[in-house]
């Protein structure tokens, strides 16, 4: 098959990067993307392990893996444990054996030459984790809006990226072709040191979904290592693949998870900032329900709900933290005026001296 010949050549050369680096894909009732994309990370990914976690999947993803890709390692879990989960029970079993990991979504492209980058980013000792420069794989003149070229927090913990902010995605005209340290990098696409990963417990599984790369991040931040953008590497996604933008569940996701990020993470008392949060998403449920769109109404209502039900774990997780420093996001500014009242939706266009 197709996928024999290209496994068998980054298979052949392995051996002496071992122990030094894996890519670990999960997938979920993703046979359309595997098909597509696995062929491409494959030959671009020549002297790396790649290997597959499947999150139970219903369709035919183990069974094309076991046909097409029989030198691919596959780990198949008994049950979906959603995004965080199934990356903690999957890199479970490969603890010890892989410094690094690169978790790569099964939707993404590759090119040439994408890998020494990104580990050369880790040659700093201080330096947990990067990720690439991502594009679009659909319109692959623009950035992507799973990571962008590095992601930020506000001051309300919302989040965005050079070269996305909230749904607009900016053209890549090399603007952001220099390497820099961010709050959080995409789970789209992040090489991450791997007794890093398991040291803090690896992923939030109570995220489930959305946002727990950037608690990993912040978590890690508070332990005095940082995060970087390395554009010397470059991925294309396609983004939405196992949960369409546009999904209600992706809203009550993103909501919820926002808000167990905040008061989880943020330094000192917490409660002034859940107020300003729950105004913020109140205004945004209203404009949902004036715009016809009652699905998207009842998740924002929904994932407050979740959330408070969450609050007593989400305060004991917080006290459990380790911390030598209160690491703060990034940006001082309010990202939502800066968007929706003074017209800056490119980061260039941010206040430079709020960093």
């Amino acid at each position: 098959m197709f996928g024999e010949e290209i496994a068998t050549i980054y298979l052949d050369n392995t051996n002496a990067c071992m122990q030094e680096l894996a890519i670990v894909i999960l997938n979920y009732n993703g046979l359309q993307h595997l098909t597509t994309f696995l062929p491409n990370v494959c030959a671009n990914s020549v002297g790396f392990p790649i290997i597959i976690i499947d999150n139970a999947s219903t369709d035919e993803s183990v069974s094309f893996l076991n046909k097409s890709f029989p030198l691919v390692e596959c780990i198949s879990l008994p049950q979906n444990y959603g995004f965080a989960g199934g990356y903690n029970e999957g890199l479970g079993k490969l603890k010890g054996r892989f410094k690094q990991y690169i978790l790569l979504n099964n939707d993404v492209e590759v090119s040439k030459n994408w890998i020494p980058p990104l580990q050369s980013a880790l040659a700093d000792e201080t330096v947990a984790g990067c990720q690439p420069k991502v594009l679009s794989y659909s319109k692959k003149t623009h950035f992507e809006h799973a990571g962008a070229a590095g992601g930020y927090l506000d001051k309300n913990y919302f989040p965005f990226c050079r070269g996305r902010i909230f749904n607009h995605c900016e053209e890549d005209q090399g603007q952001y072709d220099y390497k820099k340290k961010v709050d959080w990098t995409s789970g789209a696409a992040m090489l991450i040191r791997a007794d890093l990963f398991h040291e803090v417990g690896g992923f939030d599984s109570d995220f489930l979904a959305h946002m727990e790369e950037i608690d990993l991040c912040l978590r890690l931040n508070h332990v005095g290592y940082s995060f970087v953008c390395e554009p010397a590497s470059v991925v294309y996604h396609l983004g939405g693949g196992t949960m369409p933008y546009t999904s209600p569940t992706k809203t009550f996701l993103n909501f919820r998870n926002n808000l167990m990020l905040l008061v989880k993470n943020h330094r000192g008392f917490w409660g002034p900032r859940l107020v300003i949060r729950m105004i913020y998403d109140g205004i945004a449920a209203l404009q949902f329900l004036l715009k016809g769109k009652f699905s998207f109404f009842i998740m924002i209502f929904l994932a407050h709900l979740s959330f408070y039900s969450k609050i007593q774990k989400v305060l004991q997780k917080r006290k459990q933290l380790k911390r030598v420093q209160n690491k703060a996001p990034s940006y001082s500014g309010n990202i939502i005026f800066d968007y929706y009242f003074k017209n800056n939706k490119t980061f260039t266009k941010l206040n430079k001296r709020r960093f």
